[in-house]
Formats: structure tokens, sequence, C-alpha cells
């Protein structure tokens, strides 16, 4: 069975679905892997290394898309809206998609994928089990965006992380609120408190309290009813806006006495919530910075854009989209691991088993034999009377 790993075409994408370091255990499970040529560059991989640890450069893009039985991308058809249409057209369909696909928010690009006939698997329904851990690529690219996204702060914001003991007298540390503690929310206190920072964070989920505070957060309680706050899968679960409206002002005042904000909540298939209100923004000291990890997603700050740099009340509000690309080694490193894994779990002696008993299997199928198969996307696009 051939495994193809074409070079990403989402804009500013710089990541690869493969690293050299993988391709041994690969070609161990009686794989041959087969890259475009250049697709590692951008990430720092180049050809000789996938050829040195035993992988094939292909003869370019529509050959690999020819021979492969496995494709194996970072940004599929839905996560690729635009540049994924030509990739839509190469398809065979025997052939198998495995990658980030957005069936949640573009079920459509779904329904195209079963229309090719192909096989495709979705990265971010890699279920919250034990077994699945190493497959979380989602888990993995929210580790980088939550570290990249201090890192923007700590560079925008015109004051110092640390405290520190001048000539000049006491720097005091920069004050941080991190809302949301889930991956990136906890990878952003962790980084902001090695930049020496106070950092306070709120959850809609008691539970995460603890790990807010092992990492040398303070937790900030806000007396909400949060008893069915959190899904089966760990995730916070979408609340109504009367809800959201007591949040905001409870939160005010945290927002305004702090120098750096970052937001990173998100609801699977839905728009994000506004946390931070435009009123918000206006409550805060001029020089403040807000990171909006959900702009993507229509933002959780009520200014913000995605990829854009907005000054609102003299406050700067970054709303960056991709961050994981920004960081394009360790980001492909772990791509990698999380999507061979998934692969390797779905192939036995060298050929593809697709087990609709097996949990991780039947989580992460969206489309087989021209139909799309996952019940939520299928609920999605056709939503019931």
């Amino acid at each position: 069975m051939i495994v193809g790993v074409p070079t990403e075409t989402f804009p500013g994408e710089r990541r690869v679905a493969t690293i050299p370091a993988v391709v041994p255990a690969l070609t161990k499970a009686g794989l041959d892997v087969l890259i475009e040529p250049g697709a590692g560059e951008s990430a720092g991989f180049l050809d000789a290394a996938y050829t040195d640890k035993g992988a094939r450069i292909a003869a370019g893009r529509a050959r690999l898309f020819a021979d492969a039985d496995v494709i194996l991308q970072v940004r599929s058809l839905g996560a690729n809206p635009v540049n994924g249409r030509d990739d839509l057209e190469l398809l065979r369909p025997d052939q198998t998609v495995i990658g980030f696909s957005e069936p949640l928010g573009e079920p459509q690009a779904a329904r195209d994928l079963a229309a090719r006939g192909a096989t495709a698997f979705s990265m971010e329904l890699i279920p919250r089990i034990t077994r699945a851990q190493s497959m979380d690529a989602m888990s993995s690219m929210a580790t980088i965006a939550g570290y990249k996204a201090v890192l923007l702060a700590a560079d925008t914001l015109p004051r110092m992380f640390p405290m520190m003991m001048t000539a000049a007298g006491t720097i005091t540390p920069a004050r941080v609120f991190v809302v949301g503690a889930g991956v990136a929310g906890l990878q952003a206190i962790a980084s902001a408190r090695r930049l020496g920072a106070k950092v306070e964070a709120y959850d809609v989920r008691p539970a995460v309290k603890e790990q807010v505070e092992s990492l040398g957060a303070a937790f900030v309680d806000l007396p909400l009813d949060t008893d069915d706050s959190e899904d089966k899968g760990g995730y916070a679960k979408a609340q109504d806006e009367a809800f959201y409206a007591r949040q905001r002002e409870m939160m005010a005042r945290v927002v305004a006495a702090s120098d750096v904000v970052i937001t990173t909540a998100l609801i699977p298939g839905r728009p994000a919530p506004i946390l931070v209100t435009d009123e918000m923004v206006a409550g805060m000291t001029p020089g403040s910075v807000l990171v909006d990890l959900a702009a993507e997603r229509g933002g959780n700050v009520e200014p913000s854009r995605p990829d854009e740099t907005v000054v609102a009340h003299g406050v700067t509000v970054l709303g960056p989209t991709n961050l994981p690309a920004t960081v394009p080694f360790h980001a492909s490193q772990m791509f990698a691991k999380n999507v061979s894994t998934l692969l390797l779990h779905l192939v036995d002696d060298g050929a593809l088993r697709i087990d609709l008993e097996d949990e991780i299997t039947q989580g992460t199928l969206v489309s087989k034999d021209g139909d799309v198969v996952h019940p939520r996307v299928r609920e999605l696009l056709d939503p019931p009377a």
C-alpha cells in the first residue's frame, strides 16, 4: 500500500503531514511512502532526509495522487476550502484521505469527498479516550497555539512580563488573564508564568481549577451555575446567551485589571462565544493586549478580526488563525506522530482494514462508499425536521 504526502496548499501553511523520522515506522508496517518534491522544505525537512529514511520522491503532485492509496494531509478539503478543490479532482474512488477537514464546520466538504468515492478520516474527530491520546492532533496543535499566543502578546505589549529589580527601581510583573483552560489555555498559562507574568485564569468547567493552580496561576471563581458545563468528551458545552451575559459582567473587572488577555474558548461545530465585548475592551488600560485564539470561528473578542491587528480604545487586539504553521518544524513533528499512529491503527498486514466496531475508527470515519457516514456530520447536512 502506498502512502502519499503532498505539499500543503493552504495559504501560509508551512507544515507537512509526515516527517523523515516517522517513515521507518510506516515502512516497517509494509507501507511504501511517497513524498511530493519539496513537501517538507518549509518545515525544515529536505527531500534527501526522506529518501535517507526509506521514502520515495514522487514525480510531481499529479503522479503522487495517481499512485497513492492513502493521502496524508495536514489540511484536506474542508480545512483547505479553496485550494483543496484542486485535490478533489485528483482523488480516485478507492483512495483514503486522512487529515484535518473541518467536518463539523464545513460539512459540505465531507459530502463532496463522499461524492468522489473517497474514504475520509478526520483528525478533528479523534475521540478523547486513553487509547487515542497519541493520535490527538487537535491537542498537539492547541499546545503550540497557546505557547505562541503568549509570545505574540509579549512582543506586542509595551511593557515587560517579569518583575525586575533594576537601577531605576522595581518593575512590576505584567498581569495576564487566560480565558479557557483547555490545552491551549493551560499552555498559555505555563508559558506566561515562565516569562514571569502574574497569571489568572478562568474556565466554565470548575474541574480544571486544580490544573490551573498546579501551573502557578490563580483560578478566577465566578458565581455561575456550571453544573452542565462539560460534555462527555471533556469539552466545554455551549451555554445560552443569558449565561454568557452574566459571565461577561462578572469577568469585566478582571479583564480591566489585566495587561494581557488571551481567549481560547471554542465550541466544536459552532461559532465561538463572545466573551469580551467592545465595552470591556474600552475598560482596559491603553497599551494592553488581547489575543483571540478563536478569531477564525467568529472570535471571543468583539473587535477581533481573523489574521488582523485591530487597535480599539488604545488596546491592541490580535486575531491569529494558524499559529501552528508559524512553528512548522515541531508542529509537523507532532502532527506526523499523531496521524501516523492513526494510520497504523487502521493498517493490518500492510493493508487498510476498516473495523466499524472499533471506537477510534468509528469516531473518525467521515465518508465511505460514496456516503457521509459520521452521524454528527450527516445531521448537519440533513437536519431533522
